[in-house]
């Protein structure tokens, strides 16, 4: 993925963010950024690996991004014949409900593409043990396609993250209890500073072993949060997002002038 960005002359600054950072004018263009660099790293992980394993969020901000890779010439080239696409995190609630990630998704871009059936991977938060079985598919279809190198499997190729205004990633918020955890890839997440209902989400150690990672920030209602992480002052456990370090891959910010402060 591209880390490039121009500064201004009108002596705008671009925030001090850990890994790269790609300020866009406005969500337009930072659509663009993203998209060219999620096209990609998907034909690069085809092209290698046979097959491109996409890791999806929820939330408002995402949602005119996935129409507009359905519907933009620029992104027609995107692989998803050969994608497996699964969920970074899901409430506990019905597929049918509009609280429910995975059913924005399936109308922008499910419906919209050619990804085989079996490829698609909601999150089967109706049953007890979801966390459980999600991992279990997890780490039985990340070992396939990839490659000849043992050691380069079970990795996302890219997760698409967002940050919520107090900071949260996926579903993993504030002095939570999976936050913590060290030998899950998913799990279930309830406290407190979790926002109803009890989620189902992806952890540290799955999210940060993929090998691309996408913020995806806008909008001024963000740039104080922005501001916070970038002061460095606050740990994971009060800004989980803090929390996402690759182990092996890159991260990049894709970030508005307005949630920068600009």
């Amino acid at each position: 993925m591209s880390d490039t960005y121009e500064i201004e002359d009108d002596g705008f600054q671009v925030p001090s963010l850990p890994g790269g950072v790609n300020v866009a004018a406005d969500e337009e263009d930072a659509q663009e950024r993203l998209g060219r660099d999620l096209l990609a790293v998907a034909k690069e992980a085809v092209r290698k690996r046979g097959i491109f394993h996409l890791a999806l969020s929820g939330g408002g901000t995402p949602m005119p991004l996935y129409r507009r890779l359905m519907i933009d010439p620029l992104f027609r080239e995107m692989p998803w014949s050969n994608t497996h696409l699964w969920i970074v995190d899901e409430r506990r609630a019905p597929f049918d409900s509009d609280t429910n990630n995975f059913k924005h998704i399936h109308e922008l871009i499910i419906e919209h593409c050619d990804i085989p059936g079996a490829n698609v991977h909601p999150m089967p938060v109706e049953d007890d043990d979801a966390a459980d079985l999600y991992e279990a598919e997890l780490r039985e279809c990340l070992m396939l396609g990839g490659g000849s190198d043992e050691g380069d499997r079970g990795r996302l190729d890219f997760v698409l993250l967002g940050m919520g205004p107090d900071g949260h990633t996926a579903s993993l918020f504030p002095h939570s209890p999976a936050l913590l955890v060290e030998d899950r890839w998913v799990v279930d997440n309830d406290a407190p500073s979790v926002v109803p209902p009890p989620r189902v989400t992806m952890t540290y150690p799955l999210l940060n072993d993929a090998r691309s990672i996408a913020f995806y920030v806008l909008g001024a209602k963000k740039a104080e949060m922005i501001a916070r992480i970038s002061s460095g002052g606050d740990g994971f456990e009060t800004l989980p997002c803090k929390g996402i370090r690759p182990l092996r891959g890159e991260m990049i910010w894709y970030v508005d002038r307005a949630a920068c402060g600009g």
